[in-house]
């Protein structure tokens, strides 16, 4: 599928797939006109690539972990060396924290609306 395709399909501007690919999260080839041809499979992965750079993750490392998967998407602990894993780590401490930050924020709003007499505006907690 060319660029536009990919594009339609993801939601993610053909602006944003070219720096993908600049940055090594994607790859496509090249047909003889020059236009980009993307894989079927490389909507899974742009779609992969949107949610973890969503969740804060360098493009750096989305690299490494995409370099490290497998066919079958999974990384073995033999693929992953203590560099990668400490890095994965910081990370995740970072999604943590962030996530600490949002039920708090949360738990704030559902408080002050319920305070203010709205309580029948709140979303049921997923």
């Amino acid at each position: 599928m060319r660029i536009g395709e990919l594009s339609r399909r993801t939601g993610v501007a053909t602006r944003l797939l070219r720096y993908y690919e600049e940055q090594g999260l994607l790859a496509s080839t090249r047909s003889p006109n020059g236009y980009r041809d993307y894989a079927e499979r490389d909507v899974e992965t742009v779609l992969r690539i949107r949610g973890l750079l969503a969740s804060g993750m360098t493009t750096r490392l989305i690299r490494m972990l995409l370099d490290m998967e497998g066919v079958r998407g999974t990384v073995s602990a033999a693929q992953c060396n203590r560099t990668v894993a400490g890095e994965v780590a910081e990370e995740l401490a970072r999604v943590e924290e962030r996530l600490r930050c949002l039920s708090q924020s949360r738990a704030t709003m559902r408080e002050w609306l319920t305070s203010a007499g709205y309580a029948e505006l709140l979303a049921e907690p997923a």
